[in-house]
């Protein structure tokens, strides 16, 4: 038991730590170097549990779950409550922050398909609810306007990462809102939506319990 628990342990280190690496250079510019110095772990180790790079970045991918948090009455809220958490998960999560990178990365879409269409999927399901209960602007398209908002929050994650390593990225996703949502939400709705980045950090605390209680409850 003792013996698998270590393993289980190494595994882990490997792979927060590839994640990391990745998220500050990329899926092409990181090294299993870089990754083995960040991991305090031998070569064979990683090699025992990861086949190579890709296979690292696989790992990544498969651990970095995102779950959105639950729907709200007003379904823009729903909108824009999954950027937010986003937007606090990122900076605290090697494993998300690293399986984003890859995401955005187009030198590894050739390994690992576009996964940033499934984020832009579920934006798009919620821009839909909203339209049909009359919160959006009739002119609003949810399928355009859901891949326009992952690329400009994904831009917003990269400079964020480049300025502050992610320090601010909850206020500039929230200025990001406050700009967007009156080309989307009707007068009447758009007074009822909070962007705050307190709000952000309430939603972040509220998964981190239904987390850990869902950990001790398996």
């Amino acid at each position: 038991m003792a013996r698998q628990e270590r393993a289980i342990r190494t595994r882990n280190a490997v792979l927060e730590a590839a994640a990391t690496v990745f998220a500050e250079y990329g899926y092409e510019s990181a090294t299993i170097t870089q990754i083995l110095d960040r991991a305090q772990v031998t070569k064979g180790a990683l090699y025992f549990h990861f086949a190579s790079k890709e296979d690292l970045a696989r790992g990544v991918l498969e651990h970095a779950v995102t779950e959105p948090p639950p729907d709200q009455p007003v379904r823009v809220q729903s909108f824009v409550d999954m950027g937010l958490l986003l937007a606090q998960r990122l900076p605290r999560e090697p494993l998300l922050r690293g399986a984003a990178r890859i995401a955005a990365d187009q030198s590894a879409q050739r390994f690992f398909g576009q996964h940033w269409r499934d984020w832009a999927k579920l934006t798009e399901d919620q821009l839909t609810v909203a339209k049909e209960q009359g919160e959006v602007l009739p002119y609003v398209d949810p399928e355009r306007t859901a891949e326009a908002m992952v690329a400009a929050f994904t831009g917003t994650q990269l400079m964020s990462q480049a300025g502050t390593r992610m320090s601010d990225l909850e206020e500039r996703v929230s200025l990001l809102y406050d700009l967007v949502l009156p080309s989307i939400a009707v007068p009447g709705v758009l007074g009822r939506i909070d962007t705050s980045a307190r709000r952000g950090a309430r939603l972040y605390a509220e998964y981190r319990a239904a987390a850990e209680a869902a950990s001790a409850g398996g």
